[in-house]
């Protein structure tokens, strides 16, 4: 299953990017409910997006930004067609990425 969903508009020569990645976001602070054990910390460490092959965004996050997190920024340089790729790798090494077209 796809863990992120992106758009990417283009307007005036600048690129909105708005992306909504699904992940847990586990602080490992925090105990179950139901059994009363500390849930494991798993949080997303790093964001990049791509565009051409140069990187025009680098996000490090850690365990204080929110469960399913919602990133949304602009850059400049694209064009109406191109390919925007956005990833993710979490401190479990899992990751995940997803390419979109700018329209």
């Amino acid at each position: 299953m796809a863990s992120i969903k992106m758009r990417a508009n283009i307007a005036d020569g600048v690129t909105t990017i708005k992306a909504l990645i699904s992940h847990p976001m586990d602080t490992g602070l925090v105990k179950d409910k139901k059994t009363g054990e500390v849930i494991p910390a798993h949080y997303i460490q790093e964001v990049v997006c791509k565009h051409k092959g140069n990187t025009v965004l680098t996000a490090n996050w850690g365990p204080a930004v929110s469960k399913n997190p919602y990133l949304s920024f602009k850059f400049s340089g694209a064009a109406a067609g191109d390919t925007v790729s956005l990833s993710w790798v979490d401190n479990k090494g899992e990751k995940d990425s997803s390419d979109v077209t700018i329209k």
